[in-house]
Order: structure tokens, then C-alpha cells, then sequence
């Protein structure tokens, strides 16, 4: 096997049709690791000359893939590409007899291209390919939680409406259906060349529905925005996101963007008229219905599983996700090192530990303060 490193954009650009068979062999990569989710991310947010692939091949075959950029603070750092706007970051790794090969010439290139820089693998989901590159790390290496996710089974809508805790929230739910039937929703997946205007119509009804309250700024900057509508079409012909409609009277009232891949339904990105809540309807109950249709047996997009085996809630601890009982999974941070960073790497962990300290502080306050400040924080 030999390794390369790539740092030119457009030869990432040209990878699509290998990156893309390696990914479809990858039984652990989740949409955020599609080559036009990446690629389309690079060209919104990447920085010239920080790009850092490293690919190994066996013959002519691309058998594992890390796709990273270069940082330089709060230290220097190779980091995944996709961002604060992907909920989870990993690594290529062909599943099969090649695995074990290809995920040690993985370790080896990484090493050679960090250089003096620390590997900071953040947001992988459990049981993603980089814990099998971190099993082949040579150096110092850590691994320490990062954000929480929640996670529902991925059965049909009567089966999640069968997990909530009393027959009577089961019944406001089955209510809350027929209201929304009532009132005349209908939804239908857009077609491909229907994509891009669809995506539109959701970042307006995104932005219109958090008008006047706190919301994600980023999704709101014309960046996003391009990438977004750069990515999903492909992803979409592809089958890792579908794009849904739904509509009352004919006018479009809402849209979703689910992204799709062997094990997992996500719901990534909606926007909801407000005009919805105003008639009552249930505006997150429509859209876990319409995300559950994505789940069931014979929806696997590559390995042949059958159906996904997860639907899920991706980052995020609100509380509205908790009314469904859902699965809380932890994704996890792996740092790598060579000895020369080993520093950096302890440096890492102190800053994951005095930000966790802060934010159990924070909590704790915000508890004191809703019980109305009475004794000690």
C-alpha cells in the first residue's frame, strides 16, 4: 500500500468517483464524510493552502481516506474538515480483509503530514473508522468525550409513539397526527432538479420562523447557504439526503433536509412557516413522522443491511428530544501525537477538561437561578 498527501483543491475535486466507491465500502461513514459534503465545505470554508488528504492506495483501489485542514490556533493542529456546521467527524476505511493494512499506512501518512502539528479527530461517533486508526497510532494518543447526541431506534412512527412513557402522551401524540392531517399537510420528497429551489425556499423559512429569537448564526450567512445548495443536490441523486415538502392548500409551509447513510436517518435542517404553529400543528412530531419513513426495512443505501439501524436526533441536548426517550450516545475526541507534540497534546486535554469544569459551573448557576437564587449556586 502506499500513501499520498494531497493539498490541491481541484485534485480533491477530481477524487469524487474514488472517494465515493471508497465511501460506499466504508459501513461506518455517515453522510458528513460524502465527498460533496466535504469537498463543497472546503470551497465555503476552506483556507488556501491548509488542505491536508491523506489517502492510501492498494493498487489502483482508494482504500482509506482522512480528509483534514491545517489550523494554526489556539495551537498548530490538523483537524477534520466539514466543521462546526457537521455533527460528526471520521475517517475512510474500506471495511474487509484490507482494513487492518490500510488503517496502519493511514496512521503512518498522518504522521508524516502532521509534522510538528497534534491530530485532533473531533466528533466521531462511536464505532466510526477512526477507532481503528487510533487501535494503529504509534505515539501519545488520548481519548476524551465530546458532544452528546440522542438516538431513537429506527422503527415506524407507531413504534416510536409506543416508547413514550404513559398511554396519555401516547394519545396527545396520535392527536397531534390527526390535527395535522386535518388541517390538510401533505409531503412529498422533491426531485433532483427540484433540490436546489427547494433548499432556498428552506433557508427563507428558516430564517423566518427564528426571526426575533436566539438562532444558529451561521445559518444564516450566504456561506452556508452556497453550500448547502452545493452539496445536497448530488447527495440527494446519490441517496445520502432527501429533501422533503409539505405543503397545505397547494403553498409550500415547510421543508426538511434529512441526510441519509447505511446506519442512520439524521434530521439535519428545517424550516417551518409560522403560520404552522398558529393552527396548532406540531411542528416536530410532522417532521420525526416524516423522518421516520426513512428508516424501515430495504432503505440501506450501499451495504445491502436492509434499513438503517438509527434515527438520529444528532447534536444537541434539548429538551424537546428528551419527550421521545431517546438514547443519549456520546461522541468521542481522539488526539494523536507524535512525541515532538506530545505537548500539544496534553495541552488539548487540559483545555477539554477546564471547559467541561466551566460548563458544570455554568449549569449549576443557571439551575440556582431558576429556582429563584435561594441558597448557595
Amino acid at each position: 500500500m502506499r500513501t499520498e498527501l494531497c493539498t490541491d483543491e481541484g485534485e480533491f475535486g477530481r477524487l469524487a468517483e474514488q472517494w465515493g466507491r471508497l465511501y460506499r465500502r466504508c459501513g461506518t461513514a455517515t453522510p458528513f464524510q460524502s465527498h460533496a459534503w466535504l469537498h463543497s465545505w472546503w470551497l465555503s470554508y476552506g483556507t488556501p493552502g491548509r488542505l491536508r488528504l491523506v489517502l492510501v492506495r492498494d493498487g489502483a483501489d482508494l482504500v482509506a481516506a482522512a480528509p483534514l485542514m491545517l489550523v494554526r490556533q489556539p495551537w498548530p493542529a490538523l483537524v477534520p474538515l466539514g466543521g462546526s456546521i457537521s455533527d460528526f467527524g471520521d475517517v475512510l476505511i474500506e471495511d474487509g480483509e484490507r482494513a487492518d493494512r490500510a488503517a496502519t499506512a493511514l496512521a503512518d501518512g498522518l504522521a508524516r503530514a502532521a509534522r510538528t502539528a497534534l491530530i485532533d479527530f473531533r466528533e466521531v461517533r462511536p464505532g466510526g473508522a477512526v477507532e481503528r486508526l487510533y487501535a494503529s497510532w504509534r505515539g501519545p494518543r488520548r481519548q476524551v468525550p465530546d458532544s452528546l447526541c440522542l438516538e431513537l431506534p429506527a422503527v415506524p412512527m407507531d413504534d416510536l409513539i409506543g416508547r413514550l412513557a404513559t398511554a396519555k402522551a401516547q394519545q396527545r401524540v396520535r392527536a397531534k397526527l390527526r390535527k395535522l392531517s386535518t388541517l390538510g399537510v401533505e409531503r412529498r420528497a422533491v426531485r433532483p432538479d427540484e433540490v436546489d429551489a427547494a433548499l432556498r425556499r428552506l433557508l427563507e423559512l428558516h430564517r423566518l420562523q427564528w426571526q426575533g429569537r436566539k438562532v444558529t448564526a451561521e445559518h444564516l450567512q450566504d456561506r452556508f447557504a452556497e453550500h448547502l445548495i452545493r452539496s445536497v443536490g448530488p447527495m440527494v441523486r446519490a441517496g445520502d439526503a432527501v429533501v422533503t415538502e409539505f405543503r397545505v392548500d397547494g403553498t409550500v409551509v415547510a421543508v426538511d433536509l434529512t441526510l441519509l447513510s447505511d446506519r442512520l436517518a439524521g434530521g439535519y435542517l428545517y424550516g417551518a412557516h409560522p403560520q404552522l404553529r398558529e393552527r396548532k400543528a406540531d411542528v416536530a412530531t410532522m417532521l420525526l413522522h416524516a423522518c421516520a419513513q426513512h428508516t424501515g426495512a430495504g432503505s440501506g443505501a450501499g451495504n445491502g443491511t436492509g434499513g438503517r439501524r438509527v434515527l438520529s436526533l444528532l447534536r444537541g441536548n434539548e429538551p424537546y428530544k428528551h419527550h421521545w426517550r431517546p438514547q443519549p450516545v456520546v461522541n468521542q475526541r481522539f488526539l494523536l501525537a507524535r512525541r515532538r507534540t506530545a505537548p500539544l497534546m496534553s495541552a488539548a486535554v487540559c483545555d477539554v477538561a477546564a471547559r467541561s469544569r466551566g460548563k458544570k459551573l455554568l449549569d449549576r448557576f443557571l439551575g440556582w437561578r431558576e429556582r429563584g437564587g435561594g441558597g448557595r449556586p
